[in-house]
Parts: structure tokens; sequence; C-alpha cells
């Protein structure tokens, strides 16, 4: 399971290398510039490190590389995405110019910078994560359903576009891989946990919406009251568990002796682990591909 809830992105030539530890060489992300120059970055190493079942986790707040990663495996259909409706949609590359090099004698003062969209980027089939993002395979409500915060709420931004696809081949590990999302997306829709989460969700937005107060401070004083009790009912929430249990690896563990701090956090880190609805279903679902995957070898030895 890799999870890239809340993940802002990073090193592009990082995304490529974690890509290429779960694909055979190929095509993961293609970059245009402003002048119509089109590039496609590629893993060029043929090893695979992980060729078992994978997920993964996103959320609204999934961007830049994260979401070059997330698609590059939803394209080449070697994951299946479990979160929000789309993940962030930043599909631009920016570089800042030093005005100051350009204006070295200038008895203006410091001229600040520029920060110039100069790039965007392309999934493998040639859509663009600009705006649209990725959208997940298994629609699931968090706390950001009903907040306005993707870039597409954004001023003016960039429009989503594509180009032409790269050329590679899908994944042909799984062979139940339709029937594992429809599986999926039951177990989400009857998930009484989930249902409180969208509950939750819509009474946040609502709040941070409401722009009308009463002046009355009696009137005042019982809608607070009301709103306090009211939001108990969520307090539910944090009280979920799950029948997961998590350990540190090793290398880790030995760490522990000498970094109590470390511990600390990895204790809390498993805690909320077990309380986490979303890797729940990550984990069910990596079940559920693994059985697939157990058939087509059997399916194979039989032919063979």
């Amino acid at each position: 399971v890799i999870d890239l809830r809340n993940n802002g992105g990073g090193s592009l030539a990082t995304v490529i290398d974690i890509a290429g530890l779960f694909i055979e060489e190929g095509p993961v992300v293609q970059v245009k510039s402003g002048t119509g120059e089109r590039e496609v970055l590629t893993d060029d190493d043929d090893d695979i490190l992980w060729d078992g079942p994978l997920v993964i986790l996103v959320n609204e707040l999934s961007a830049s590389a994260s979401e070059i990663l997330a698609a590059a495996m939803q394209d080449y259909k070697r994951a299946i995405i479990i979160g929000s409706k789309q993940t962030y949609g930043k599909g631009t590359v920016q570089n800042v110019i030093d005005l100051n090099r350009w204006m070295k004698n200038s008895d203006l003062g410091d001229m600040g910078a520029l920060k110039v969209t100069t790039q965007k980027f392309y999934r493998v089939n040639g859509g663009s994560t600009q705006l649209e993002g990725v959208k997940s395979d298994v629609v699931v409500p968090d706390r950001y359903s009903y907040i306005d915060i993707g870039e597409k709420d954004m001023e003016n931004p960039l429009p989503w576009d594509q180009i032409e696809p790269a050329d590679y081949e899908e994944w042909d590990g799984y062979i139940d891989f339709d029937k594992t999302l429809a599986k999926s997306k039951k177990r989400m829709a009857e998930s009484k946990q989930l249902q409180l989460i969208d509950e939750s969700a819509k009474w946040i937005s609502e709040q941070r919406n409401e722009d009308v107060y009463p002046l009355n401070y009696t009137t005042y004083a019982q809608q607070i009251k009301e709103n306090e009790e009211l939001a108990k009912r969520f307090d539910s929430i944090t009280d979920y568990k799950t029948d997961l249990s998590f350990v540190s690896l090793p290398y880790e563990q030995e760490m522990f002796k000498q970094d109590t701090t470390l511990q600390e956090k990895r204790t809390r880190w498993h805690e909320n682990l077990s309380k986490d609805v979303y890797v729940e279903e990550a984990v069910n679902v990596l079940e559920d591909l693994s059985e697939g995957v157990e058939r087509k070898s059997k399916l194979a030895n039989i032919k063979n």
C-alpha cells in the first residue's frame, strides 16, 4: 500500500525511480514546454522490486509528483487507486527568475523574482493532470470532500488538455481487476464509518460557509450549544477500530533502543493506522487481488 494522502509531491526524477520499482521499463510521464516541445520521461531499468498487488491511497491534497505516480500506475493498470473523487490537479512546472540578475546596476533596490509556468505534465495516456488530477478507481468520502481546495478552485488556472499518448503496455498480472473494483465499491457504499465521515464533511462545509450570525446573545448561545451537541455525534469517527495491527520493520526496532522518541512516534502512528478505514479497505483490496494472482498462477501451471 502506497499512501499518498496529503503528499504535495517532490522530485520528478525520484517519482520516475519509484514508478520503476513496480513496472518494467517504460514511460512514466510526459512533459510539454510552452514552445510545444514534448519529452517522454521513462524508467529504463527493467528490474521490478515488487510484482505483487498494489493499492495507492490519495485525497484532494495529493499533488504534483504524487499525481504523476498515481496516474502512471493507473494508466498501466498496475494499481487500484482509492480515495477522493480526484486529486489536487497540479499539472504544471514553475521556474523562479531572479530579476536582480538582469538589473545588476539598478538603483531601485531588490527587484525580487518572478515565478513563471514553463511546462505541463501529461499522463502516459496523453491526458494532463492539470485541473482534473487523478480520478480514483474507488471513490470514498473524506474530510475534504465538500471543501474547494484543488487547482480548479484557484484563480486563473491553466486549462486541462491532452497530447498524443506515449507507447506503453498495460500490466497483465491481474485477472480479477474489474471484479475487485466492484467488490471494493460495494464495501465502501455499505460502510457505516464512511457514511458518518461523509455526514461530518458536509457539516464542516456548512459551518465554514456560514456567514449569518444572530446579534441576540441568548439566540447566539443557543445556536452554539446546538452545534456542539451536533458535533458530538461525529466523535465516534475516532473510535473506529479495525482488526489490523502494525509493527515497525526490524531495522527500526533496532533504532528504538537508542531513540525512544522515534518509538513513541511510531506507536502513535500505528495506533492511528489501526483506526483508518481507508487503510483497512486497501488491505481488503490487496487480498482480493492476491486471490486473483494465485488463480492466474494455478491456471498457468495447469496449461504448462
